[in-house]
């Protein structure tokens, strides 16, 4: 996506980032914490550097 937070989930987690990416889809569509939880990481991904 635009922050890269699916490309760097990605390398902790052992999975692919398209993965990743169709999980935020999915989780923003059906239950709405998709965005959330990507801002969410965001933050954890600036502060962790």
């Amino acid at each position: 996506m635009i922050l890269g937070v699916s490309d760097w989930l990605g390398e902790k987690l052992g999975i692919k980032a398209s993965v990743i990416r169709i999980a935020f889809v999915v989780s923003a569509l059906c239950f709405g914490v998709g965005v959330g939880l990507y801002l969410i990481l965001w933050v954890i991904k600036l502060v962790s550097k």
